[in-house]
């Protein structure tokens, strides 16, 4: 497994991460041993970012329960933010930030993650600073390494130009491309570590139809682009080149795909293992199409 230098954070990353919405989401506590197989696998063949939260149903327990005794093998990242679990409160506040925190340690079965993102928080949020503050003390604490933001379009931008983040996770795909030309250069001028959530568009690109409500846009996006004409040399395979894509660009660090099939998660490994390049006249021309499309085309969170 290819390897990255996680910006100015120092930490190495697979450059193909999991994403684990949809352990927590689509699994139960009956399933422990289905997602133990699925996480020790992706240890085992060296998926080493495991990127997770406190929204997230079950996963952080899941998690805790099936691979905490690795620790050592892995970077660690949750996020931050939401009310969940029961917890009663509300959203973005110090209290309910500084409880989430302690809540996922426990859940965890850890005494820090390496990586604490505040989650999808909006503009409003983040000028207030209060939730900032927060995540800087859980640093100071020793309960996190780095803090980082998760989100897309205004907030993103902000959280990039503020200098206060270590890392950005941002949605990148060959149909929601914002990301290229609105966020990657500053981050990185700044020394963000850059994290692609949604890295292959929800699977949407050459699909008979949107695999899923949460594909419906993506869906729309890809058949519009389709609409223009064949690639240039682009693999036959959907998902390889969707992932080739978001891995094209050097300014990723590493992509987190999200499954709960360990057939999938061995798919998409063997891809990897393979080599996911896709040809130059290829990738210009996904940019070309998008560019040439995009009129509304904000990414999706």
């Amino acid at each position: 497994m290819e390897t990255r230098i996680l910006g100015k954070t120092g930490l190495k990353v697979s450059r193909i991460g999991i994403g684990l919405a949809e352990i927590g989401f689509g699994l139960t506590f009956d399933d422990e041993a289905l997602a133990g197989r699925v996480l020790n696998s992706a240890l085992d063949d060296g998926i080493t970012f495991l990127d997770t939260a406190e929204c997230y149903d079950i996963s952080e327990e899941l998690v805790g329960r099936t691979v905490s005794h690795r620790r050592s093998e892995c970077v660690l990242a949750t996020k931050t933010g939401h009310v969940s679990g029961g917890y009663q409160g509300e959203d973005w506040t110090a209290a309910t930030v500084r409880d989430s925190i302690d809540r996922s340690l426990v859940r965890l079965k850890t005494d820090h993650v390496d990586l604490l993102q505040l989650h999808t928080c909006g503009v409003d949020v983040l000028e207030r600073g209060e939730v900032i503050r927060v995540l800087e003390d859980a640093r100071r604490a020793g309960k996190t390494r780095f803090v980082g933001y998760s989100g897309d379009n205004e907030s993103a931008e902000w959280a990039v130009q503020s200098g206060m983040f270590d890392t950005l996770q941002t949605s990148f795909n060959l149909v929601d491309q914002r990301a290229r030309t609105r966020l990657f250069a500053q981050a990185k001028a700044q020394g963000m570590g850059i994290i692609a959530k949604r890295p292959i568009g929800n699977g949407a690109w050459g699909a008979a139809k949107s695999p899923s409500d949460y594909a419906d846009d993506y869906h729309q996006r890809a058949q519009a682009m389709l609409a223009l004409g064949p690639l240039p040399g682009a693999p036959a395979d959907r998902i390889a080149l969707a992932l080739g894509f978001t891995l094209a660009h050097d300014e990723v660090d590493t992509a987190i795909v999200g499954t709960r099939n360990p057939d999938h998660l061995r798919s998409n490994l063997q891809l990897a293992a393979r080599g996911l390049s896709i040809p130059e006249a290829a990738l210009r021309e996904l940019h070309r199409r998008f560019e040439q499309l995009d009129k509304d085309w904000v990414q999706l969170s």
